[in-house]
């Protein structure tokens, strides 16, 4: 249990913050983030564990371990509507990857900001609106049926719309990802859509892109082109089929 009259430093704050908003974090998506070592980030991450901040998994056996949020920190963090996140060997992997991707995207656009599924679904709910979102169709009560993308990259205060980003790790059925890719194609709160797959995943998404006529607004790229760092791009190119 947390005292509340802990006095944490504002470095360990912001790693706490960053994890409950993406869900997990991994000491390589931190270290990237921060262009420290792993192992500096690594040390950080387990005295956010060991003061009852964040708990550690590692489900997957030789990938990354994951860091998640406690109720503890995401009271400390302030996260407002969150949850801590729950980490199996069913998630582990898209959640090892989507912490390399956040952390790379936040290198690459620095004036940006990075936001997870989370804080989206929850921004979302609270609005009753899309915001970031592809609309796939409604359900019974009318109820639209929202595709909801992994990561969103919020532009500057009045510098236009966001764009989402899918880390898509394996391969959806073609109608499937078809219908999301038509979705994205006309979804009007969003400047567009990147999507980040490994080698095996890309000929099926640009199939699906080409035959929803969304090439326009929906973009492929290797996980090498963000500068991943080398966990989570090998997380990605070598997971498991």
């Amino acid at each position: 249990m947390v005292s509340p009259r802990t006095i944490h430093p504002v470095a360990r704050l912001e790693i706490v913050r960053w994890t409950a908003q993406m869900g997990a974090v991994t000491a390589e998506a931190l270290a990237h983030r921060e262009q420290a070592s792993v192992a500096s980030a690594r040390a950080r991450l387990l005295v956010a564990v060991r003061e009852g901040l964040l708990l550690r998994a590692q489900p997957l056996l030789g990938r990354p371990a994951l860091f998640s949020t406690t109720h503890s920190g995401m009271r400390l963090a302030g996260a407002r509507g969150l949850q801590p996140a729950r980490i199996s060997a069913a998630n582990a992997q898209h959640a090892i990857a989507c912490a390399g991707a956040a952390a790379a995207l936040e290198r690459a656009y620095p004036d940006h900001q990075v936001m997870g599924e989370r804080e989206l679904r929850r921004d979302e709910h609270e609005r009753g609106a899309a915001l970031a979102s592809a609309c796939l169709g409604a359900v019974p009560d009318g109820t639209a049926l929202l595709h909801r993308p992994d990561l969103v990259i919020w532009p500057p205060a009045t510098r236009g719309l966001p764009v989402a980003v899918e880390v898509e790790l394996t391969i959806k059925a073609p109608r499937r990802l078809a219908s999301i890719c038509r979705a994205w194609a006309r979804c009007a709160c969003v400047a567009g859509v990147i999507y980040i797959a490994p080698a095996e995943v890309r000929g099926a998404l640009e199939r699906a892109i080409s035959d929803a006529q969304a090439t326009e607004r929906v973009t492929l790229i290797a996980p090498g082109g963000l500068g991943f760092d080398a966990a989570s791009l090998a997380c990605i190119e070598n997971h498991p089929h």
